[in-house]
C-alpha cells in the first residue's frame, strides 16, 4: 500500500483504497487517499462526489522499544570499543571468538546505540516492509535481522517468481546480523559481497528485473575452529591446523575484504564476571556516536561507510607519518586496495569520535589493529 500510494503522490493522483489500508497509505506527505468500505460507495463518490472524505495525513509517530543495554556486558572494552567504531560511521563488523564470549550479546545491542531513522529513512524502511507483507515494523526503529545459518540464497537477497525482498533488503538501513558465520552455506555467504559494495541487489527472472535497496550494516560472528575451543586458555581444541584452515576458508578472501572490522572477543575470567562495577550503559555511547554522526554529515553528506576512494583523497587526508605507518602496514600484511580504503575510513570514523579534524597515527593505527584476519 505504502510503494502505491507514494507512486499516486509522485503523479498527482488520489488513491481509494480499502478502509482497513488508508491510514497506512495516508503516511506519504500529501497524499490523497479516500478509504473505501463498499466499491458501491465508490461508484457513488465518482458520480457524485460526495460520500468519501479524504484520509487524513497524519506524521506517524516514531515508536521508541526498550532494547538490551551494553551495560549488560561484562569486560570485552575492545570488542564495545570496536561496536562503537562500527555504529559511528556504519561500518560491517566480523567477532571471533570461543562460544560463550558475549559475541551474540554485543550484536544484539548494537541498535541501541544507532542513531534514530529521520522521517524520509522511516518511510522507506516503512515501504519496503510493507512489500515484503510486513506492515507492522515499528516506524521510525532501525530494522534488526537475524536469519539462521541454513537460511538460503533466496531468502537472503530476495526471489520467487513474483520477486520479494529477502533479508538484505529487510536490513536497509539496519543491521543484519549472521550469527555462525562459517555454518552458512559458501554460495550463501558470496551472494553478499556485491550488495555489500553496491548498496542494492538485482534479481532476473525470464519475464522481469527487479532492483531492491540493500544499505544495510553486516555484523557478523564466528568460533575460531571447527570445536570453538581453540584460543580459550584451555586444552579442550583439538582441531588440526588443515581443519581450522578449512573451517575459516568457508569464508573466502573477496568477502572478508568487505568487512571493515575484524576483532578477537576473548573468554573472561571469572573474575571479570564477578565484577559489580556498573558498564557503560547504551546512552552515553550514543551520545558519541551521534556527536560522530553528526560531524561526517556535516563534513561530506554522508557516513564514513559511504566514502568513495575520490572523497576519501578530499575528507582523509594523511599526513607524512600517517602516510608512512599505511604503507608499511600494505606491505607487511599484503593487503588490498579495498582493505587500504577500508582502514582509512575506519581510521576517519576514529577521528570523528575523538573530534580530531585530521586522521592522525593513532586513529590510523587502531584502524589497522581491527584487520585480524588479515594478520593471521
Amino acid at each position: 500500500m505504502l510503494s502505491a500510494s507514494i507512486a499516486a503522490t509522485k503523479e498527482s493522483h488520489a488513491l481509494y483504497i480499502p478502509s482497513p489500508n488508508a491510514l497506512e497509505a495516508a503516511r506519504p506527505k500529501n497524499a490523497r487517499v479516500y478509504g473505501v468500505s463498499h466499491l458501491r460507495a465508490l461508484c457513488d463518490y465518482l458520480q457524485t462526489d460526495t460520500g468519501l472524505e479524504p484520509t487524513l495525513n497524519q506524521k506517524p509517530s516514531h515508536q521508541t522499544l526498550k532494547m538490551p543495554d551494553l551495560c549488560d556486558v561484562k569486560g570485552q572494552h575492545r570488542a564495545r570499543r570496536a561496536l562503537e567504531i562500527a555504529a559511528a560511521g556504519g561500518h560491517s563488523l566480523l567477532m571471533m571468538g570461543p562460544p560463550g564470549t558475549g559475541k551474540t550479546l554485543l550484536a544484539s545491542r548494537l541498535p541501541s546505540i544507532l542513531p534514530p531513522l529521520d522521517d524520509d529513512t522511516s518511510l522507506e524502511v516503512a515501504t519496503i516492509h510493507s512489500v515484503a507483507g510486513q506492515p507492522e515494523h515499528p516506524f521510525g526503529v532501525a530494522p534488526f535481522r537475524s536469519p539462521h545459518h541454513t537460511a538460503s540464497a533466496a531468502a537472503l537477497v530476495g526471489g520467487g517468481s513474483n520477486p520479494k525482498p529477502g533479508e538484505i533488503t529487510l536490513a536497509h538501513h539496519g543491521v543484519l546480523f549472521l550469527d555462525e558465520l562459517p555454518e552458512f552455506d559458501r554460495k550463501v555467504l558470496e551472494v553478499l559481497r556485491e550488495p555489500l559494495e553496491s548498496g542494492q541487489v538485482v534479481i532476473s527472472r525470464a519475464a522481469k528485473q527487479m532492483t531492491f535497496p540493500a544499505g544495510f550494516q553486516l555484523v557478523a560472528a564466528m568460533n575460531p575452529c571447527p570445536c570453538g575451543f581453540l584460543g580459550d586458555g584451555s586444552p579442550r581444541c583439538r582441531c588440526t591446523p588443515d581443519q581450522i584452515v578449512r573451517y575459516r576458508g568457508k569464508l573466502s578472501g573477496p568477502l572478508l575484504d568487505r568487512i571493515d572490522l575484524h576483532i578477537e572477543v576473548p573468554a573472561l575470567a571469572a573474575t571479570a564476571l564477578r565484577d559489580t562495577q556498573a558498564s557503560e550503559s547504551s546512552a552515553s555511547v550514543r551520545e558519541r556516536v551521534l556527536k560522530a554522526r553528526a560531524q561526517q554529515i556535516a563534513r561530506q553528506q554522508c557516513t564514513n561507510k559511504a566514502l568513495t576512494p575520490s572523497l576519501l583523497d578530499t575528507y582523509c587526508v594523511l599526513g607524512e607519518k600517517e602516510a608512512k605507518l599505511l604503507d608499511q602496514a600494505m606491505q607487511r600484511l599484503r593487503l588490498s586496495a579495498r582493505a587500504y580504503h577500508r582502514i582509512l575510513r575506519v581510521a576517519r570514523t576514529i577521528a570523528d569520535l575523538a573530534q580530531s579534524e585530521a586522521v592522525l597515527v593513532p586513529h590510523i593505527t587502531e584502524a589497522i589493529g581491527y584487520r585480524l584476519l588479515d594478520r593471521q
